[in-house]
């Protein structure tokens, strides 16, 4: 067992953080186990049930555990590094073992305004579809997509079934378009009453918001904005230290 060190300039609720985020990583604490009561937690590592319930709270609120009242604490699902590459959800997904699902939300034609016909470097006026729909996994709410089409590569894409389809894979498919550039921002932000509900999240929760340009052969066919949830998801990066030059 590992103990907490009375002498150690770490917290104690910080040091009980850890021990419990071990026994997550390491799956002796697998995904929905509840994890043990203060009370045991006090007696085993020698803390007062104020320090217990801040190390538990902490890891409550990173999304690593959760609560169901009445029941007790439980291991949440860990995190899905968000891709920082040019992939569909679907694809994401399946590569994850995780079944991919899409929801209709919306979808509609208009005229490029003055946003829309810079990101997509056309005139405005030109004509995009829109298209909205919850995406899941294994049936879980995890994102809302609102995709941006140019209609002239793709004419009659908003008769076509989307639901539970992929929708790079239908532009590849029907249209020819394989997407092979794109850029991408991600910002923090909260959700909205009706993202929240969605997403069934409580609203005001942390949400990361996506905008992705999708370009087939040098030509914006796409732009995506999304709305993940934060609780589910987490961004990963390699980082590397640049030679000097001598």
């Amino acid at each position: 067992m590992t103990a907490i060190d009375p002498h150690s300039p770490v917290p104690k609720y910080f040091q009980l953080r850890a021990i419990l985020l071990d026994l997550i990583e390491t799956a002796e604490l697998p995904v929905d186990a509840p994890i043990p009561s203060e009370r045991e937690l006090c007696a085993e590592y020698g803390l007062s049930r104020m320090t217990v319930r801040q190390g538990v709270d902490q890891l409550v609120t990173e999304g690593r555990l959760y609560r169901v009242p009445g029941k007790g604490t439980f291991v949440a699902r860990p995190k899905i590094e968000m891709p920082l590459r040019l992939v569909s959800f679907t694809e994401d997904m399946l590569s994850r073992g995780l079944r991919p699902g899409a929801i209709d939300l919306a979808r509609r034609t208009v005229a490029a305004d003055a946003r829309l016909a810079r990101l997509f470097e056309v005139q405005a006026g030109t004509a995009i579809h829109v298209i909205e729909r919850l995406r899941t996994a294994d049936g879980e709410p995890m994102a809302l997509e609102r995709s941006h089409i140019l209609a002239s590569l793709a004419p009659d894409l908003l008769d076509r079934r989307l639901a539970d389809r992929s929708l790079y894979g239908v532009l590849e498919a029907v249209y020819g378009l394989v997407f092979d550039a794109g850029d991408q921002t991600i910002d923090a932000a909260v959700a909205d009453a009706t993202e929240a509900k969605q997403l069934h999240i409580p609203r005001g929760s942390a949400v990361l918001l996506l905008q992705r340009r999708s370009y087939a052969g040098g030509v914006c066919a796409e732009l995506g904005v999304s709305t993940y949830r934060a609780d589910r998801y987490q961004v990963h990066t390699a980082l590397g230290n640049p030679p000097t030059r001598s």
